[in-house]
């Protein structure tokens, strides 16, 4: 951890939250942002101006939506590490994931934006350094290969291939196009083993979805 980044016990007490479907941040990850909207350029401002938190959370599926659409419980937070302000008034903002949070309870807007109280207990762990192993790391990466292919991705096959595995883990999980339902499950899974067998099941079974038998020669 950079000596930019907060410890557990820096962790807010309150935090702005920005809703956007289908977007995934995980604590390790770089997550570059276009800023527009006037409650969440307000956002921005205010974030800039104290702790440079903001907490990355996913609407839920909701057909009839009163006020504010509801929001999943689990989200991470981003610490903003570089920003810049275009002519048209646009913030560009990279966040780097810190930690993740439950949502213990949602307080009054402040200039628009949603405000929540997050607990960061169940998820202190996210601060630490991990270093494990991707099991069957060879055949994951066959299979993530034809992912790609399928997806028409472009990526560095041998940064892929170097890679430690929470950093490969963070950045596939990160990309990858999958439903929101599905981002949601890999932010949930506890450990990084388990977002691993999450990630290697998803991949998997997309690829068998999608005819992934004709990718066999790459």
């Amino acid at each position: 951890m950079s000596v930019f980044d907060p410890g557990f016990e820096d962790l807010g007490d309150i935090m702005p939250i920005f809703p956007l479907p289908g977007v995934l941040l995980l604590p390790g990850g770089f997550l570059p942002l276009n800023i527009f909207e006037p409650r969440y350029l307000n956002m921005t401002s205010d974030a800039l101006g104290g702790d440079r938190m903001i907490g990355m959370i996913q609407p839920r599926p909701c057909d009839d939506i009163v006020g504010d659409q509801p929001v999943y419980n689990t989200g991470c937070a981003g610490r903003i590490v570089s920003f810049e302000e275009t002519e048209d008034g646009r913030y560009l903002i990279t966040l780097k994931g810190i930690a993740r949070f439950n949502i213990n309870r949602e307080l009054a807007p402040k200039n628009g934006c949603r405000l929540i109280e997050p607990d960061w207990s169940p998820y202190s762990h996210d601060l630490n350094d991990n270093n494990n192993d991707i099991p069957d790391r060879d055949v994951f990466l066959k299979s993530l290969k034809k992912y790609f292919a399928i997806n028409k991705i472009d990526a560095n096959w041998d940064a892929i291939e170097e890679a430690p595995c929470e950093r490969l883990i963070t950045s596939v999980a990160m990309i990858c196009p999958f439903e929101p339902p599905e981002k949601q499950a890999l932010l949930e899974a506890v450990t990084v083993p388990e977002r691993i067998k999450v990630l290697t099941t998803l991949v998997s079974m997309a690829v068998m979805s999608l005819g992934g038998e004709n990718f066999d020669r790459q």
